[in-house]
């Protein structure tokens, strides 16, 4: 794998740090912990314009280059998952119900690995910003990022940002042009009916039987309301009602999760589930309504800074390890909030064959660190050439 010689040479000390922030997962907003670790590396490597208490604990740090030119950013996420690790390391989480089991540890790793190797070389005209965002994960980090101005503030023109990939081989990359990552909204349905004696059900309104067809219909709105082109997801994740087997509950819940990428097919599913909810509350006599939770945006990459950035990568990876035409997935990102604003690209970078994200013995691969790294490091010297 070609990484940039100098970035190997960091590689003990990054695999150092990346564990380090392994042992201490925070939170959505909370990082400050890993927040005070990332400026304290920062400032070990001679960078000296840091910027804290972004959006809670985030930070935008400037490298400056060999005179003028526009701004770069380049940005990590800090945060982790509120789930038990499995993983049995020695540098596992110290915080039980707390876990990095989506690599941003190691996307942080990353970028730091870059910020040591451009503070260290200055390769490059005008600036870069390191953005390090928390609550990527819950909470919308990179919207309160912008809406507290960085972009403006730093004058940020375009935007990068890597994820790590398990099930692709180390070092390797993807992107695609366009639409890469869904928009993730949420959906919750209140069921109010009349309970009672389970063995009287003549004198209730049952919310269960309400529910179950409720979530039943829900299924048609891929299946009949949706043009097979265009990429949907809709699932219910959460049915809730009862306490015993002859009680008929007075209230049901019902929970799920709606993916899309065309603000066209997002507003028919929400009417979709408003008639569906409407209908069911007439056909079977008990109150119900629909809170929808509009989610992060589609995240969509602007086709010509997709094309540089893979060319980028393949200097890291070869044309063997690049693909940059992946086509979409219906998972989600609030680097969307950042893309929506400024031009730029979000790619995928191998972390082997590794337990999947968000399970708990996921670990991000040290090895990955080195061609992350190195990406960020090339993109900013080809895009800013001395």
């Amino acid at each position: 794998m070609p990484v940039i010689n100098r970035i190997a040479d960091y590689t003990t000390d990054m695999t150092a740090w990346r564990r380090h922030l392994h042992t201490i997962p925070e939170l959505a907003f909370d990082c400050h912990e890993t927040a005070a670790f990332i400026v304290a590396r920062l400032r070990e490597f001679g960078i000296t314009e840091i910027h804290e208490g972004i959006a809670t604990t985030g930070i935008v740090a400037i490298i400056e280059g060999q005179g003028g030119g526009p701004t770069i950013g380049l940005r990590a996420d800090m945060d982790a998952l509120p789930m038990q690790e499995e993983t049995g390391l020695d540098y596992a989480s110290k915080y039980a119900g707390k876990m990095h089991a989506c690599g941003h540890d190691g996307h942080t790793t990353m970028l730091l690995g870059a910020a040591r190797y451009l503070a260290e070389t200055r390769n490059f005209k005008g600036r870069v910003a390191l953005i390090f965002q928390p609550a990527e994960e819950h909470g919308g980090g990179g919207e309160i990022m912008v809406q507290e101005g960085i972009l403006d503030t730093f004058d940020i023109k375009e935007v990068y940002a890597l994820h790590n990939a398990p099930g692709t081989p180390v070092g390797q990359f993807y992107t695609t042009p366009g639409p890469i990552m869904a928009a993730a909204d949420s959906f919750d349905i209140h069921i109010t009916g009349k309970g009672g004696h389970g063995a009287m059900p003549h004198e209730t309104v049952d919310p269960v039987v309400a529910a179950v067809s409720i979530a039943q219909s829900i299924q048609t709105i891929v299946s009949r309301n949706n043009y097979f082109q265009d990429n949907l997801v809709v699932s219910v994740t959460q049915i809730h009602t009862g306490s015993a087997d002859n009680i008929i509950p007075e209230k049901a819940f019902i929970n799920g999760t709606v993916r899309t990428f065309d603000r066209a097919v997002q507003g028919m599913v929400m009417a979709r589930l408003d008639s569906i909810v409407a209908g069911a509350a007439i056909s079977y006599g008990v109150e119900a309504h629909v809170d929808y939770q509009v989610g992060y945006p589609a995240t969509i990459n602007d086709p010509e800074r997709t094309a540089f950035a893979a060319d980028v990568a393949r200097e890291v990876a070869g044309d063997a390890g690049v693909i940059d035409d992946r086509g979409p997935e219906m998972g989600a990102e609030d680097f969307a909030y950042l893309l929506e604003k400024r031009p730029g690209a979000y790619l995928f970078v191998g972390n082997g064959d590794t337990a999947g994200l968000h399970h708990p013995e996921y670990n991000f691969d040290d090895e990955t660190a080195a061609a992350g790294a190195s990406f960020f490091a090339r993109l900013i010297e080809r895009a800013l050439p001395v």
